[in-house]
């Protein structure tokens, strides 16, 4: 019996809610034990800027939006070079054992801390030390993921002019209900009814009137739009545009996940291609330790605990909000990812025949494409040539809508588009955001001269530093290598939050028995899969320079910390104490 998508999207949807109602629940009530009469840092705190509780459908969206981005899309994609089995095992192996768990903790370690951010609490957990080596580390992956994302909207503007028209428009629809929803309070459901209207329109006027600019010319308009969106106060857009993100994001996902269970379409990508498929710098790249280079958001990632502990902790008004917030949406995004990999398994193929004149006038012949060896060795310059990184899942979504439900494909090809810009603008300007506050904290460190440390702290002069350099990388059009950088930078991330987390669980909560080493077993040997992906990078792939930098530096800092990590983990049970 063939293989289908109907299979394939019902086994991921019976994990994510077993996993949810079981091992959530445990970490809920069992390790954090989180309690609702516990008055949260968003309303102990409150200063109308950073620190604002939110209705929990609101946060959602703002968090998910957030973490998600392009990545839980891009990785599966590029990640199909191996087949398609390989990919998703890595994504729901990862969702179980690592990704919801390290964000479900890294936001209530937050929580519990007033809203201090992970690189603060991994200073509590091991040294003073830590905390500055972690938050250098931090800002140098915050770079990385401006890089990756402007880079990959831009490539979705250019080549789909239409969403660039509708994305802009719906900005302007996340002002004005913010301005509905907090200065005016007419409620959420007339607020949401308007914003809802004026997105449907954002769409229509994005078919009408498509914006068509260059890649340099994108880069500036992002240049200016971060800046600005990550110094405003989160009421005025960052809320509200991130919980109109979330109604796309439902009804994507529930779109998409009933027409791929309804269409029950046969699998025709290969299961497996190769061990060592070309994927990374066009160079034969092994899937492990390689994976996390490229399968980052979608299975697990350090950047979430940056997002959880730098905006979301700021933003929960209940303590019982958090397993819906942050594990929740971890599973949600690997559920993203589940779709985005049966989608091109079942459509890929055909995609790629479609376009078999113009890939022959790169040398690809698509008649061969059936071939694994051949399938793995071509694949990402076949899909850089085609469809674009972001097109090929596009498409194939396009696709499952018009077979599922008769709808026209460029309808959801067009959806598709502006549901990826959608989240990775929400990522790019919450990461410029994220490093202003690293910034800061970092120059509170190390400047101590008053008046310097107040000028270079400035919001905007933070937001200015960062989206420079972030937009300057992603202008060199590098995006094999930027990508792989990112995601390494990423995944160490996580092994470091993680290793930050098991210490709370273990030192703090006091946590006995197996429990805790399921947290930091997990962690180690993420640190190592990523360490040795990284020395293989850097030997194999030779980045350019800028990118060879950011790398060596992480490499080495992620020595560090793992050092730090061991002496803490030696020591019986630190003082240390919840602020």
């Amino acid at each position: 019996m063939a293989l289908t998508t109907t299979m394939v999207i019902g086994l991921g949807l019976l994990i994510y809610v077993v996993l949810y109602l079981t091992y959530g629940r445990k970490l809920e009530r069992e390790i954090v034990k989180a309690d609702p009469n516990k008055e949260t840092p968003a309303k102990r705190l409150y200063d109308g800027v950073d620190y604002v509780p939110a209705d929990r459908p609101v946060l959602f969206g703002h968090h998910f939006a957030s973490i998600a981005g392009a990545a839980p899309i891009v990785g599966p994609v590029m990640a199909m070079a191996w087949g398609w089995l390989l990919g998703l095992a890595w994504i729901w192996l990862g969702n179980v054992l690592l990704g919801a768990v390290h964000d479900y903790l890294s936001l209530m370690a937050s929580v519990r801390y007033d809203g201090r951010s992970i690189q603060w609490i991994s200073g509590k957990v091991m040294s003073r030390r830590t905390s500055l080596t972690f938050q250098v580390f931090i800002y140098f992956v915050l770079i990385l993921v401006v890089a990756a994302f402007a880079a990959v909207i831009t490539s979705i503007f250019v080549k789909t002019p239409q969403v660039a028209t509708a994305s802009i428009l719906f900005i302007v629809s996340a002002l004005v209900v913010g301005f509905l929803m907090y200065r005016i309070r007419i409620g959420m459901v007339p607020s949401t009814a308007v914003g809802l209207v004026m997105l449907v329109i954002s769409i229509w006027l994005g078919f009408q009137y498509p914006l068509s600019l260059t890649a340099n010319q994108w880069y500036g308009v992002l240049f200016v739009y971060i800046i600005i969106a990550a110094s405003l106060p989160v009421w005025i857009l960052l809320q509200p545009r991130d919980y109109l993100n979330a109604w796309i994001l439902w009804f994507g996902l529930l779109a998409g996940g009933l027409a791929f269970l309804l269409v029950n379409k046969e699998i025709t990508w290969p299961a497996y291609t190769m061990f060592s498929a070309t994927v990374v710098g066009g160079k034969p790249s092994p899937f492990w330790p390689v994976i996390p280079l490229v399968i980052a958001c979608g299975s697990l990632s350090g950047f979430h605990s940056i997002v959880a502990s730098g905006t979301t902790s700021k933003q929960l008004a209940n303590e019982l909000h958090g397993l819906t917030i942050g594990y929740g949406g971890m599973l949600t995004e690997g559920f993203l990812s589940t779709l985005v990999v049966t989608s091109i398994a079942a459509y890929g193929m055909s995609l790629l025949s479609q376009a078999a004149s113009k890939l022959a006038e790169a040398g690809i012949e698509v008649a061969k494409l059936s071939d694994p060896t051949y399938m793995g060795t071509t694949y990402v310059a076949a899909m850089l040539k085609s469809f674009g990184k972001v097109g090929i899942f596009a498409q194939s979504y396009g696709m499952g809508w018009q077979d599922a439900f008769g709808v026209d494909v460029t309808v959801g090809t067009v959806f598709a588009g502006l549901w990826v810009s959608a989240f990775a603008l929400t990522t790019l300007d919450t990461t410029n955001r994220l490093a202003r506050f690293t910034w800061s904290e970092i120059v509170a460190e190390v400047v101590k001269d008053e008046s310097t440390r107040n000028m270079l702290s400035n919001r905007w002069v933070a937001s200015i530093v960062a989206a420079l350099i972030g937009i300057g990388l992603a202008a060199t059009g590098n995006w094999t290598i930027i990508w792989p950088a990112f995601g390494g930078a990423n995944q160490m991330l996580a092994a470091i939050a993680l290793m930050t987390a098991g210490l709370w669980v273990r030192n703090v909560l006091a946590v006995k028995g197996v429990m805790r080493y399921l947290v930091l077993a997990p962690a180690l040997f993420l640190w190592v899969t990523v360490t040795l992906a990284y020395i293989w990078f850097i030997v194999v792939v030779v980045p350019s320079p800028p990118v060879f930098t950011i790398v060596a530096i992480e490499l080495l800092l992620a020595l560090m910390l793992l050092y730090e990590f061991s002496k803490a983990v030696r020591t019986e049970v630190p003082e240390v104490a919840p602020a």
